[in-house]
């Protein structure tokens, strides 16, 4: 039988009828810095974190706390910014990328330590593509990272990188 529909949203409703109430955390924008002339498409969740001057985010994207997003970067919808990701000025960051900052240095994951955490730069002119991951490592000028890549170690010479690790397909002039 079909329950009938409330007011009330589906994630309040199943919270009432459950014998152990769900801990229900809004996500939102909050404590973010942004540059002038941002573009933001809701829903997002952003927090802590410093937006660059004439950005663009996404729909269901998450920058977490102590990233810095540099101007004229663009990062499309399903993108994960966890903590402690720098990218700079004009980048390109596509459908579904990925950043990690926990390498379960103990086995598993750190679970909050964040000495265990570790940094990623990505500098200018950088794009990512759709569903690649991007480990703690620093990226140079003028790369491309190809889509589904998986980029393990630090990257110091501008080109295309594609592959699972990442590996220079053809310099870019």
């Amino acid at each position: 039988m079909l329950e009938k529909w409330s007011a009330s949203s589906p994630v309040q409703r199943l919270t009432e009828m459950s014998a152990h109430p769900a801990r229900l955390i809004p996500s939102g924008i909050t404590d973010v810095n942004f540059g002038t002339g941002v573009t933001v498409i809701e829903p997002v969740n952003l927090y802590g974190c410093q937006i660059g001057d004439g950005c663009f985010i996404g729909p269901f994207v998450e920058i977490q706390k102590d990233c810095r997003i540099g101007n004229r970067t663009k990062i499309q919808s399903h993108a994960f910014i966890c903590e402690l990701v720098d990218i700079g000025d004009d980048c390109f960051i596509s459908h579904g990328a990925m950043f990690v900052n926990d390498l379960f240095q103990t086995g598993g994951p750190a679970r909050g330590n964040r000495a265990l955490w570790k940094p990623t730069k990505v500098a200018d002119r950088v794009s990512i593509g759709t569903n690649a991951t991007i480990l703690p490592v620093e990226i140079c000028n003028d790369v491309v990272i190809g889509a589904g890549s998986v980029v393990t170690k630090n990257i110091t010479e501008p080109g295309i990188y594609v592959g699972n690790p990442a590996r220079l397909l053809r310099k870019i002039p």
